[in-house]
């Protein structure tokens, strides 16, 4: 028997096992399984980060080269093709999902202890009597408070397998330390911050983004305004910048008859994918009206869209951010991840509404401040549209593409240094910190009150609001209120409100003078909502 013989069953086994082997490792139902054949232009790649690693004078980290390179190669693609980083997402995978494993808690790092800011409602932290004030100490043998506290890492100490037990060491003002066994549980992440009634017909509910638990929240919250009398409905996208597409041709869905185009998408091979809506419906009559500012992007578009270019409801607002690009997302097998731009989705009338990003990712992400000068923001004819860009929707509407949603009622945005200061303050927390201290103040009276007690008994004073300007101040930010006053207050209540009892209770604070409720109410009174 020859050599070549003897061994030949050998080498045919040996390689059908290599070809199972490597045949179990990849995924061909996944498109991105085929690009990790051999190619000439990544081994380049590839042998320069070896030689660098091997041979360079210095120590130099490898993975930092890497992370720069495949980061400039995606922003010479388009502004929304990124990168993210083991470290970031993580977190941001628990906010699509719309839940995460943990205790229940909101906190506060405040004088170098974990001050419980609330508890989730119904979660591990409350059911095991934890209350807003309260100072964790310890975390099994992790220590949790001290000079030494670094605010980043600590949410991980919190956290754990779904229904392991932690033991907490806890410090409560006129009770002193004592410890308590939580079990960790699933916690929402909500995505609806409100729903409730605007007046006897016309419901009110606010997204904040688009996860995996948006539509069900939305269903729950609009099923229940309904039962109580809502026969049309306000949808407030403002700010929210969008998340995942499904959840928002649901809720589409929910508004459109039966086979109603909603929106379609192509890619670069000119293949076009449909969306309709289903017979699933349960709110295809009654009014609806949504709120759009700049901020709103992306799935809060779709939706705004499928709504507008349907003559299905009112716009109501400024011009959307405009975000057109539909992204993949794949994993890069280190905890890291690309969201990689794989097509361009189209309103039903068949207008893109992707702004230009021709010049670059600094002039696309700054583009509100080209929006401030040319007055945009104050005045609805200050718009730029293109005609070439003109579509009519099939009850005769003029809309353009090119650049966000055109809202069919224009509400100007307050501008001024004061007013955008104050906003500011609101969403970034800035008040949360002081609000917080004043309440730690007399703990007891507030965590035993109700929303109506609040509501009728919770005086925001001069005294008050003069102690949030000295606080600030000592944080290096100047502001002279002027006329805005009241509103200052309104802002302080609204975060204290939010803090005992939710976003619920927060966003009707806010909403009171608000200039979009005040728009929509306008239109809707003296007639019903339901003709």
């Amino acid at each position: 028997m020859s050599y070549s013989k003897k061994y030949t069953p050998l080498l045919i086994g040996l390689a059908m096992g290599a070809g199972i082997f490597l045949g179990s490792k990849l995924d061909f139902s996944n498109p991105s399984a085929k690009l990790f054949s051999y190619n000439p232009k990544k081994e380049k790649l590839n042998r320069l980060i070896d030689y660098i690693d091997y041979e360079y004078v210095d120590e130099i980290n490898t993975d930092s080269i890497v992370d720069v390179t495949v980061n400039r190669i995606l922003e010479n693609l388009d502004p929304h093709s990124v990168y993210i980083p083991p470290e970031e997402l993580e977190g941001i995978t628990e906010s699509m999902q719309g839940d995460f494993i943990g205790i229940g808690v909101s906190y506060y790092p405040y004088r170098d202890t974990i001050s419980v800011i609330n508890t989730i409602k119904g979660g591990p932290s409350e059911k095991s009597g934890i209350k807003a004030g309260d100072r964790i100490l310890m975390a099994d043998n992790d220590t949790l408070f001290g000079e030494g506290l670094i605010r980043d890492g600590l949410a991980n100490k919190l956290k754990g397998e779904l229904n392991s037990q932690v033991q907490l060491k806890v410090y409560r003002k006129g009770t002193g330390v004592f410890d308590v066994m939580v079990k960790r549980g699933r916690v929402p992440l909500q995505s609806v911050d409100a729903s409730y009634m605007l007046n006897e017909k016309l419901g009110y509910i606010k997204i904040n983004r688009f996860a995996e638990t948006t539509y069900k929240e939305f269903k729950r919250a609009s099923d229940s305004l309904r039962n109580i009398g809502a026969e049309g409905l306000v949808i407030d996208l403002r700010d929210n910048g969008g998340g995942f597409i499904a959840p928002a041709l649901k809720i589409a869905d929910e508004f459109l008859e039966d086979d109603t185009l909603i929106m379609f998408t192509k890619n670069k091979k000119g293949a076009i994918e449909n969306n309709y809506a289903t017979k699933n419906g349960s709110f295809e009559d009654g009014d609806v009206f949504v709120f759009l500012n700049e901020n709103s992007a992306s799935a809060s578009e779709i939706l705004a869209g499928a709504i507008q270019d349907n003559d299905r409801g009112t716009i109501i607002g400024r011009r959307s951010y405009g975000k057109g690009l539909v992204q993949r997302e794949m994993s890069l097998g280190d905890g890291s991840a690309i969201r990689l731009t794989i097509s361009r989705y189209y309103t039903p009338t068949g207008r893109s509404i992707q702004k230009p990003y021709e010049n670059g990712n600094k002039e696309y992400f700054n583009e509100y401040l080209e929006r401030y000068k040319n007055g945009e923001l104050q005045n609805a004819d200050s718009i730029q549209v293109a005609d070439s860009l003109k579509f009519r929707t099939p009850g005769g509407k003029v809309v353009y593409g090119g650049g966000g949603i055109i809202p069919d009622i224009f509400v100007s945005k307050d501008t001024t240094r004061v007013g955008e200061t104050l906003n500011y303050l609101l969403r970034s927390g800035r008040m949360g910190g002081y609000v917080f201290e004043e309440l730690d103040k007399k703990r007891d009276f507030y965590n035993n009150l109700s929303q109506e007690e609040f509501k009728n008994e919770v005086v925001i004073d001069d005294d008050f609001s003069e102690g949030f300007l000295k606080y600030i101040r000592r944080r290096g930010v100047e502001i002279e209120l002027s006329n805005y006053q009241e509103q200052l207050k309104k802002y302080l209540k609204a975060t204290m409100a939010q803090q005992m009892f939710g976003t619920d209770v927060f966003e009707k604070i806010i909403n009171q003078d608000d200039k979009m409720i005040k728009k929509v109410l306008s239109l809707t009174e003296g007639k019903l909502i339901k003709d």
